[in-house]
């Protein structure tokens, strides 16, 4: 049988040997799986910001310029209402949104390779940049510093929340797949 040099690696004495893949257990497949869910749902999520540009661009605009909210004097200081500022942080979100689905993707594909401890690293990468975007940015800045939850039409909270929560459990889903198969490897 032959080996490609693609599946060799080094023993440290410079002598290849076959590198090892892991099995495809239950916990990679869940890994692998919803790893691809969130990369898909990511990049459904930018692609619609870019093919319908205006619509999220409004949302972004108003909720820096904090105009449907209570419009408290306590609070209106913080309001965005320059439109260059608005639109790049809506680009600047756009592009954030890309290079998450493109890290998650990359992910995907090292499951699909079985690669765990790569295939681990890169997708917890992609999904921590979707934790800090909609965690930080979404839930943090814009839910209290430019108080979104008091817009009823420009609220997108309960959205950012779903991707803080798939994402989360992901995360988890990942990791669940290191510390049983480090026991079974030193076994």
């Amino acid at each position: 049988m032959s080996v490609s040099p693609d599946h060799l690696r080094d023993q440290g004495d410079g002598a290849a040997a076959p590198r090892r893949r892991g099995r495809f257990t239950s916990r990679r497949l869940a890994a692998t799986v919803l790893t691809a869910s969130v990369a898909l749902y990511i990049a459904l999520v930018a692609f619609g910001n870019i093919t319908d540009f205006d619509t999220n661009q409004q949302f972004v605009r108003h909720v820096l310029a904090m105009d449907t909210t209570f419009r408290d004097e306590d609070l209106m200081w913080r309001a965005v209402t320059s439109r260059a500022w608005q639109d790049a942080a809506y680009i600047a979100i756009i592009v954030w949104e890309t290079a998450s689905a493109l890290v998650l993707l990359a992910g995907t594909w090292l499951w699909l390779r079985r690669d765990p401890g790569r295939a681990r690293a890169v997708t917890t990468a992609g999904l921590s940049m979707l934790l800090l975007l909609f965690g930080a940015g979404f839930l943090a800045i814009g839910g209290e510093w430019f108080a979104m939850w008091q817009s009823e039409k420009w609220n997108g909270l309960e959205s950012a929340t779903r991707i803080v929560l798939l994402s989360g459990l992901a995360l988890l889903a990942v990791h669940a797949t290191g510390d049983r198969e480090s026991a079974e490897r030193s076994d």
